[in-house]
């Protein structure tokens, strides 16, 4: 079984996915750390060298090379990899997706706090953060609502999600 977490950065994917992986007794992959592993490069200074478009491609290339390497596998994604190059039909057909949703507001307190780690947000100021996270959620919401499972990140039941997660 592979279950791919997805949802917009700062929903928690990793955490969450790590957590799952723990309570389902199989392996954990973060897709960033692999794409980083893989190619030598952290992904900011890969977007700085090369753009967001290659960097789509080398991680979409990514994901189909972790795919073929775990039968098995909690896989928490980045916040745009849904968003293109089909990946949210591959992974769809390869396994169970679950988005974590989270409100704007939500999501832009946990992004204020961690902006210096995320080069994408690292220049919006605090009152602009929500307004940021509104229209790239408007973007990207039609991606992440065709995951099989979609549950509310704030305050997540781990519990019940491992439950619906055997159930699939």
């Amino acid at each position: 079984m592979r279950i791919f977490i997805i949802g917009y950065m700062g929903a928690g994917k990793s955490t969450v996915g790590k957590r799952l992986a723990n309570n389902l007794d199989i392996p954990f992959v973060d897709l960033d750390d692999a794409f980083e592993a893989r190619f030598r490069y952290s992904i900011p200074r890969f977007f700085d060298h090369f753009g967001e478009k290659r960097f789509r491609e080398f991680e979409h290339q990514c994901l189909k090379e972790i795919i073929g390497e775990h039968e098995e596998a909690v896989i928490s994604t980045g916040g745009g990899t849904a968003c293109f190059n089909n990946n949210i039909s591959l992974m769809n057909k390869e396994g169970i997706t679950v988005y974590i949703k989270m409100h704007p507001k939500s999501l832009a307190h946990r992004l204020n706090s961690a902006r210096r780690l995320r080069p994408v947000v690292r220049d919006i100021q605090n009152d602009g953060m929500q307004n940021f996270v509104e229209e790239q959620l408007a973007e990207r919401e039609s991606f992440y609502e065709q995951a099989r499972i979609i549950v509310k990140g704030e305050n997540l039941d781990l519990e019940k999600l491992t439950e619906e997660i055997n159930r699939c």
